[in-house]
């Protein structure tokens, strides 16, 4: 379970909350109320007072980079630091016998992309391409926590429906995911919980998603 204890982040007052194993709380608020900076706040990428917890043990407990591994924040620019996608997954357990591991196989199947895009250079690839590569690495390694940013911002409908049937996979895995969209219809199909950020004036507060959002996890395109 994830637990954020006050945390500021500026435009915002101090926020609490908390995130159940399997429960996705959507975070929805107008450009520049501070959606990005929350969820990389709670990723440790940037300073902001206040406590965040992961099944009770504090973020300060332990090294970023052990953190970033549980509590993965998934931009909705993507940033590459490789020249091509495959040196940005883990190496495949016998790569003599197989260049790609059969998770990450079944991932670019799921998303319908071809496993020889991994090998091109990242900006020769399509805007879509690097987004759905960007999702499969962040879930790649079984982070317990996805802080998912715009998710599927420039995808064309079919990519998006792709993109959230494994967020529902990933939450029915036992996943907490913390997702910022201004897509209301995405929120009712993937959200349990939603914390509004329309007011940072005013302390927003965790409400109940719609019984709609709740019958419609199993959403299928």
């Amino acid at each position: 379970m994830l637990r954020v204890d006050k945390i500021l982040v500026a435009p915002l007052p101090p926020l609490s909350f908390t995130v159940a194993n399997g429960e996705c709380l959507a975070v929805e608020g107008p450009s520049g109320s501070g959606k990005s900076r929350l969820l990389r706040a709670i990723a440790d990428l940037e300073a902001a007072r206040g406590h965040v917890f992961l099944d009770g043990a504090e973020r300060g407990e332990m090294r970023a980079p052990a953190w970033r591994r549980l509590v993965r924040y998934a931009a909705t620019e993507p940033m590459w630091w490789t020249e091509t996608a495959r040196a940005a997954f883990p190496p495949p357990p016998n790569p003599a016998r197989s260049p790609t591991s059969s998770a990450l196989a079944g991932l670019l199947a799921d998303l319908a992309l071809d496993p020889a895009l991994l090998d091109k250079p990242v900006s020769d690839l399509s805007t879509g391409e690097r987004q759905r590569l960007a999702f499969a690495r962040a879930v790649i390694d079984s982070p317990r926590v996805l802080l998912l940013d715009e998710p599927t911002n420039g995808l064309d409908a079919a990519s998006q429906a792709r993109v959230e049937i494994l967020i529902q996979r990933e939450l029915k895995a036992g996943r907490s995911v913390v997702l910022a969209s201004h897509d209301a219809l995405q929120i009712d199909r993937l959200a349990d919980t939603r914390l509004q950020l329309a007011r940072p004036a005013t302390l927003p507060r965790a409400t109940p998603a719609s019984d709609t959002a709740r019958t419609q996890r199993g959403w299928q395109p």
